[in-house]
């Protein structure tokens, strides 16, 4: 659930704390008071797109903060957690999470999530497992034929959940399956020519027979090869050094005979002290890596004895026809060996798809064949599913729709095949009212009202509620278009659904404020000489609610009979 949330700087609200807590919890206020502002804050914290317009007159940015009470985290949630690395502050109740939005008056936002940056994205992701937010706007969703299957899958349960996870597995399966075979046995002519290309070409590439980072071994083999007259003079000098030899082309000793007399001076006298001892044995360590790299020089010698001219040759003409190879398979002209190896393996691969045989057609049909039918049995069995869970929700809905002053209301909720199979089975969701017994259905985009809609929604909501409920749920004006007695079911609905989760409304019926646990009041302030308008928004003690309720029943707060209503719709809301 919502602990509080903390508004600073946004709209007309300068600074306002909303304590929140577990139950009915309904927000009020005179029109243009800035119960709009409160929604567009929990909008924020649920990732909605940032309006820079939403920032105070004359500040830079406006901010909204708030902490969730996690008493257990779905696996959803624990992922999106991890994911962003957030930090959670734990106790023996459960957990707590922070969560802020900053909008700058430069249009750009930044969120967080535990205390670690996020995206905005993410605030959605989190807030899809954690608040149910509903307006006005949602009434004409629910006219949609994807949210009213949405709402029969929910009401189904698990047991749908589960099949649909299978049912979708299968059908991808089965789609790519069908996407390969109607490839393979249409376009045959394009087929043929590609197939027929890629055959050239990989005869052509294998003919080379390319290595990886062969190209690269080859330069630097050219390097050497070009320059093998300097190679063989310098290291044939330096070794001459090391170890000497009439062709060492230096007149001073060599470096082996000067340390032979070095160890010959120092090992007469070396006994006679361990620091000199030591030092002698590093000049034998000398005279041995001495010794060891004149050897190698040798070798090196060695290997320059070749046949360069021959050599070099080859050398120049392997590398022209990597040259060729790279150059002719490569793309826009920078393409590495590498790559012309790896384009070679992707198109073997391609080959294989192209190039097919009437056995492996046959292979594939029987293979789509096979998974169309486990389609099918999934797609009749999830039907099934449905429909048993469409009879129950348009029995449980239609009794929450008798207790919201359609005594004579009906809901329908049909489930028929579709003339497609979709990746949500075969079936068409349509949920439609029959507003009295001698009407028949009607879809809800036509035969509903919007009152009617607010309560047909709140009737689902209620009824959903009890199956996998969100930690909160937040009704912004959905009374709208609904006043009397209906308005007081409404207020009692909500209040029943308050029973398994958090309950935020926002509202301007009285009635329905009634039935509160709790009652926050956005009031408006207005200065003229600054020509500022600012708003207050706090909780009301049990004294000032009854004012509110006055105000909201008669428009002024200060009508004694006016606060008797109040009393009493209190005293009978809360009966």
């Amino acid at each position: 659930m919502i602990e509080e949330i903390n508004i600073q700087q946004l709209g007309v609200i300068e600074s306002a704390t909303l304590p929140l807590s577990e139950g009915f919890t309904v927000v009020t206020g005179e029109t243009g008071a800035g119960k709009t502002m409160v929604v567009t804050a929990l909008g924020l914290l649920l990732g909605q797109r940032a309006d820079s317009g939403a920032v105070r007159h004359g500040e830079n940015s406006a901010s909204v903060d708030t902490r969730y009470v996690l008493p257990k985290i779905t696996d959803r949630l624990a992922q999106l957690l991890e994911e962003q690395d957030a930090v959670l502050e734990e106790h023996d109740g459960g957990a707590d999470l922070l969560v802020s939005r900053t909008v700058y008056v430069n249009g750009r936002s930044r969120a967080t999530v535990g205390g670690r940056q996020a995206p905005a994205g993410i605030l959605q992701e989190i807030g899809r497992e954690l608040v149910a937010v509903h307006g006005q706007t949602d009434q004409l969703r629910l006219t949609s034929a994807q949210a009213q299957r949405e709402a029969l899958d929910q009401f189904a349960g698990a047991k749908l959940r589960d099949k649909l996870e299978t049912y979708q597995e299968q059908f991808e399966q089965w789609r790519h399956s069908a996407q390969i075979l109607a490839e393979l046995t249409s376009n045959v002519r394009e087929r043929t020519l590609e197939a027929d290309g890629l055959r050239q070409a990989l005869a052509d590439i294998d003919e080379v027979q390319p290595l990886s980072g062969e190209d690269e071994e080859l330069k630097a083999t050219l390097r050497r090869l070009e320059n093998v007259e300097g190679l063989r003079s310098a290291a044939a000098i330096a070794q001459m050094a090391l170890i000497g030899g009439d062709d060492a082309g230096v007149e001073s000793p060599s470096v082996a005979s000067l340390i032979q007399h070095a160890e010959s001076e120092l090992g007469a006298v070396s006994d006679e002290d361990e620091q000199l001892q030591q030092l002698a044995q590093r000049l034998q360590e000398l005279s041995i890596l001495s010794s060891d790299l004149g050897s190698e020089l040798g070798a090196y010698l060695s290997s320059l004895d070749m046949d360069d001219l021959e050599s070099l040759g080859a050398v120049h003409e392997r590398i022209a026809e990597l040259n060729r190879i790279t150059r002719k398979y490569g793309e826009h002209g920078n393409s590495t060996l590498d790559d012309i190896i790896a384009w070679a393996d992707q198109a073997r691969t391609r080959l294989a798809d192209l190039d097919v045989s009437d056995e492996r057609i046959e292979q594939l049909q029987a293979e789509t064949q096979r998974l169309d039918d486990a389609v099918n049995e999934s797609a009749q069995e999830l039907s099934a599913i449905r429909t048993r869970a469409a009879a129950e929700l348009a029995d449980a809905v239609s009794k929450e729709l008798q207790a919201l002053s359609m005594p004579d209301a009906r809901l329908v909720v049909d489930v028929t095949p579709a003339q497609e199979r979709t990746r949500y089975g075969q079936d068409e969701i349509t949920i439609q009212l029959q507003p009295h017994s001698g009407a028949g259905p009607r879809p809800l985009a036509k035969g509903a009202s919007g009152g009617e809609l607010s309560r047909v929604m709140l009737a689902i909501e209620v009824v959903l509620a009890t199956k996998n409920p969100v930690p909160t749920m937040i009704f912004d004006e959905v009374d709208a278009g609904v006043g009397g007695q209906a308005a007081v079911e409404i207020g009692r609905r909500l209040a029943k659904l308050a029973q398994h989760t958090q309950v935020i409304v926002v509202t301007h019926l009285p009635q329905v404020a009634a039935f509160a646990d709790h009652h926050i009041r956005v009031l408006k302030a207005t200065d003229t000489q600054a020509a500022v308008t600012s708003s207050d928004v706090g909780p009301l003690n049990a004294e000032e609610r009854v004012l509110e309720l006055a105000r909201m029943l008669s428009g002024h707060q200060d009508s004694s009979s006016a606060q008797e209503h109040a009393r009493e719709l209190l005293a009978s809301s809360h009966t």
